[in-house]
């Protein structure tokens, strides 16, 4: 139903421009007071009596920003842009004194439950806590970084929460004055010039603090652990501007910069009623002892909202805490059922009724009653009497801190874990929403797209940081009102929540370069919600709140609806892949994150990777992405960036620990991306969490460094790099792998993993020399048998025979010559696969061939059963310069007997030794199959030539092949010998220099008969 529309009149004039105003409620719900930022008086209003003139209290030289209540003795505090705040008698409205003066204006005041703190604060550093009773300064407190803006004592006058025009929250304990919770950068950032004032607010039972959040809602936050309880977000289309609880705490107003007022119900967490304004609503006060809220507007108009509850629903004075009883001294301590300490106050029955009743165990009645006892005998009478009660209250909590904290671990089903919540969904490289402030919707290593919002408009832009590698992309005006974006090298992707009378969520491509026009789209939700959106290699995806995953072409094509597991917490796309983050159940009871990854080959249609996401404990993702290897990659809230691995089947390794790397407490990392090596982050110095767009952030290089324990060879920095490299090194192999499942050129690769593992080696060589100067020999040892090259295992070798160890000279050469030995029983064991007839036949078969056709390299058994090692799999040698550099191919050879000539293909199986310091191929069982059709194939063509068999094939033949079409294609295969040395191409013989050398051995052993033969 459609409440009535809310009449306002005028109760300020000012200078017609738009102003931030106050209102307030007495507690007997007869007088309403008012203020105005552009009028230096104060209006009290006597609502039973409309028709009377509201009285005017002209005592300020400036426009009054803030307005607070007390309770008993009933007295109105204003502050003032002139810098003053003044005290005066309610509701007669007379003047009583100057409470105090800052040198900056004040931006708001707060009265404690008693009336005997006064709060006050502004542009000022620092917040004032002033005695009531004779105007003294007790505390200043000392902590934010901007213009504090919003004051609340908590109920039971333990705290006082505040916040500043940054956005950050901090808890103060009244009795120390120490800042015991800071939450940084939670609301929104604005101005205290600017109309917007962050504000936040106690609920009635002192249990829930509320603060406009950063995405058009309100976050509820836990009193004793400042934890994030869950938000209230419905139509607001923008920030929040203000909010009030009612009496019983069931309802909760909330004014927003879209002109909105909205009731919301906070147990079912949606809103009941809304009214639209002409103009913005910059404060709300509920009617103390009615359905009733009053509201005033920026031009300083004011109304009252008559019933705001709907009168079908529980009124918002139902269950209302009663009103406060003053003690001896005529100051309110505490509730009226508080005046008696408890007599079934202890703290096992408090136990049990938090047992009982699922909630956390109040330490309202054990603190309230040690107060009393406290003060029940002592004089209380003036300010001796107030530090009496503060120094008293501050006894007694530490007196009970110990107990109920032993007390709050015992009690297992407390709702302060049953309250924690899922992580919401967020866009990697996105920033929170800043009023008047462009603000980041992605950044990555590529570029950035930023917004800013205007009036029924935002206007984005997209940068890349390299101009010279992207393509010039003009800005675009939103109309949708995007609040997440993502971006690649072939185009941007947007969406925005679900919004409108509808209830729609708009899904829109925009590519950056096509041969056609009219290549951007866009796809519209209704109902559901765009959560996360991702983009890949010629693919976009959107994750919606019915836990869908939408996929569709750079075209706009509706590919593939997946069904998710559960609701999403990030997405981001690679190429061909899609990696998703969802939440796998609910949070454990200690508020631990229960998060999976599930990784999407789109363009094969399959799900290489599935498994849990970890977090460091009480922690929450922050950033999820790929690396520039294409390595996936997560950061928590404790600063620990994790990759995932394919070591132990697939592990995640903590590669980076913020809490290590910080110079100062300040620091704060931002991340952007990271290669095998370097993290590239942006430093932000607190109270700041994320990047401004301007000044333009600079990325900071920080190298990736495992949290490894102290070692006592005082080498880290080496174990370390070890590990990493080793990292590198299988990311290497599992391309290589790739590479040749796909029948792509592996050379560069194999070059790379070459040198990676000759960089291993020299690590572990300097790990060695560590090892022998710490008389870790044992470690030494087993270091050793991680060498890869021969080279490497001789230079150990030196190395501690240097250092005159050499009893550890002796192990490693067993080692070494252990190694050779099994080796050398490998080749041995390789059956030889030509005798010097078939040699014979071979040549004489070439022979006959027209020479321009010889391509093949000959080798004879006896070479092939050499004792060299064999080499390795990752060495230089296997360059691809010449045909006459592959071993093993098709041979295409002409019978010289037929007039037409034909093919005989000749194969030959090549037979490589066991080598154990080189790491086995995948793709030798391939090679294997490869070989097998080849024999097939020489079996069927030596059947149309019965002069030539298959037994005439060579021992060993690199050569170009002929493929199924005809075409020229080249056969390769690296040799495996990690200790040999880098080939050169005077080392190897081609076909014609085996002919020859073959040649002239006949030559010079005819001539030896020959000359035998000639001697008498």
């Amino acid at each position: 139903m459609k409440a009535r529309s809310v009449r306002l009149r005028e109760a300020h004039k000012g200078s017609g421009s738009a102003s931030h105003c106050s209102i307030l409620w007495d507690l007997d719900g007869r007088h309403l007071v008012t203020a105005s930022a552009s009028d230096p008086s104060v209006s009290i209003l006597d609502v039973s009596q409309p028709s009377k003139p509201a009285k005017a209290l002209q005592h300020h030289r400036d426009g009054v920003t803030a307005l607070a209540l007390s309770a008993n003795p009933s007295s109105l505090a204003t502050g003032s842009i002139d810098h003053s705040v003044k005290l005066y008698s309610f509701p007669d409205g007379e003047f009583q004194s100057n409470v105090t003066r800052f040198t900056l204006p004040i931006r708001s005041l707060a009265f404690n439950k008693s009336g005997s703190l006064l709060a006050a604060a502004g542009d000022d550093d620092g917040i004032k806590l002033i005695a009531t009773l004779d105007s003294s300064i007790s505390k200043v407190l000392k902590g934010h970084k901007g213009s504090v803006t919003g004051l609340a004592f908590d109920p039971t006058n333990e705290f006082l929460a505040s916040v500043d025009a940054f956005g950050t929250v901090i808890y103060w304990e009244l009795s120390s004055g120490n800042a015991v919770h800071t939450l940084k950068a939670i609301a929104p950032n604005c101005d205290a010039e600017t109309l917007p004032l962050n504000v936040l607010s106690w609920s009635p039972d002192g249990e829930t603090l509320a603060v406009p959040g950063l995405r058009n809602d309100v976050v509820m936050y836990d009193r004793d652990t400042a934890e994030k309880l869950f938000t209230l977000k419905g139509d607001h289309e923008r920030p929040v501007c203000f909010l009030s609880w009612s009496p019983n705490g069931k309802y909760i107003a909330t004014a927003g910069l879209d002109k909105q007022v909205l009731i919301w119900d906070v147990d079912l967490r949606q809103d009941i009623e809304r009214q639209k304004f002409d103009d913005r609503i910059c404060c709300l006060s509920w009617k103390p002892n009615g359905n009733a809220l009053a509201v005033i507007d920026v031009m300083g108009k004011f109304g009252i909202w008559e019933p705001a509850v709907p009168s079908c629903m529980k009124s918002p004075t139902d269950g209302a805490p009663s009103l406060q009883a003053k003690n001896a001294n005529g100051h309110f301590l505490f509730d009226e059922d508080d005046e008696k300490p408890s007599t079934a106050g202890s703290l096992d029955d408090a136990i049990e009724e938090s047992h009982g009743e699922s909630t956390p165990l109040s330490r309202k009645r054990l603190r309230k009653q040690s107060v009393y006892d406290d003060n029940s005998n002592e004089d209380s009478d003036g300010e001796e009497g107030l530090m009496r009660q503060i120094e008293s209250h501050k006894r007694s909590s530490l007196k009970h801190r110990e107990g109920v904290r032993v007390a709050k671990e015992e009690c297992v089903t407390s709702s302060k874990w049953a309250k924690s919540k899922m992580q919401e969904a967020f866009q990697p490289g996105s920033t929170p929403a800043q009023i008047g402030k462009r603000r980041f919707l992605a950044y990555n290593m590529l570029g950035s797209i930023t917004t800013i919002e205007n009036e029924g408009y935002s206007h984005i832009e997209v940068d890349f940081h390299d101009t010279g590698r992207g393509p010039r992309v003009s800005s675009m005006t939103d109309y949708f009102g995007f609040t997440m974006a993502s971006l690649n090298e072939n185009g941007s992707v947007f969406a925005n929540p679900c919004k409108g009378e509808k209830n729609m969520s708009t899904l829109m491509y925009r590519p950056f370069s096509t041969w056609a026009s009219n290549s951007e789209w866009s796809m519209r939700l209704e109902g559901e919600e765009v959560k996360v959106v991702a983009l890949g290699t010629g693919w976009v995806a959107a994750v919606t709140s019915f836990n869908f995953l939408r996929i569709f072409t750079e075209g706009g094509l509706q590919r593939h609806v997946l069904c998710l597991n559960g609701p999403v917490v990030s997405a981001v796309g690679f190429n061909n892949l899609l990696a998703v983050v969802t939440h796998a159940s609910d949070c454990l009871p200690s508020g631990d994150q229960m998060l999976e990854v599930k990784v999407f080959d789109i363009s094969e249609g399959t799900q290489p990777v599935g498994c849990h996401l970890p977090l460091t404990p009480c922690s929450y993702l922050t950033w999820f992405g790929f690396s520039e290897e294409g390595q996936l990659s997560a950061n928590d809230s404790k600063g620990v960036l994790r990759v995932f691995s394919n070591q132990y089947g697939g592990s995640w390794l903590p590669v980076f620990s913020a809490s290590k790397a910080k110079k100062s407490e300040d620091e704060n990392y931002w991340i952007v991306g990271l290669n095998a090596s370097k993290l590239f982050c942006i430093i932000c110095k607190s109270p700041e969490s994320f990047p401004l767009v301007m000044p333009k952030p600079v990325l900071t290089l920080l190298n990736l460094s495992l949290p490894l324990a102290s070692s006592d060879l005082g080498a880290d920095d080496l174990e370390n790099e070890f590990i990493m490299t080793n990292l590198h090194l299988s990311q290497i192999q599992k391309k290589i792998e790739e590479f040749s499942a796909a029948g792509l050129n592996t050379t560069e690769l194999d070059d790379e993993a070459f040198n990676t593992e000759a960089a291993i080696d020299r690590c572990i060589l300097r790990l060695i020399a560590s090892c022998c100067n710490s008389d870790k020999l044992v470690r030494a040892t087993e270091l050793v048998k991680l060498l890869s090259l021969e080279k490497s295992v001789k230079g150990a070798i030196k190395l501690v025979t240097a250092l005159k160890l050499p009893m550890l000279a002796e192990r490693f050469n067993s080692i070494l010559e252990e190694r050779l030995l099994t080796v050398s029983k490998g080749i041995a064991a390789a059956p030889s696969l030509a005798t010097n007839s078939t040699i014979t036949n071979n040549t004489l078969l070439l022979r006959a061939s027209p020479a321009p056709e010889i391509t093949k390299v000959v080798e004879t058994a006896s070479a092939s059963a050499s004792l060299t090692l064999p080499q390795s799999h990752f060495s230089r040698q296997g360059k691809f310069e010449k045909a006459n550099n592959m071993v093993g191919g098709i041979e295409p050879c002409k019978d010289p007997d037929e007039e037409n000539a034909k093919i005989v293909f000749n194969q030959m199986k090549s037979h490589q030794p066991i080598n154990p310091f080189a790491k086995q191929s995948n793709n030798q069982e391939k090679a294997e199959e490869r070989r097998q059709r080849d024999v097939e194939t020489c079996k069927d063509a030596s059947k149309g030539n019965p002069k030539e068999g298959i037994d005439q094939v060579l021992p060993k033949v690199t050569s170009v092949g002929i493929s199924n079409d005809g075409s020229s294609q080249r056969q390769s295969h690296r040799p495996v010998n990690p200790f040999a040395k880098a080939s050169s191409n005077h080392e190897k013989s081609s076909l014609l220099d085996s002919i020859k050398k073959m040649k002239k051995a006949d030559h010079e052993k005819n001539e030896k008969v020959n000359n035998k033969k000639a001697r008498p």
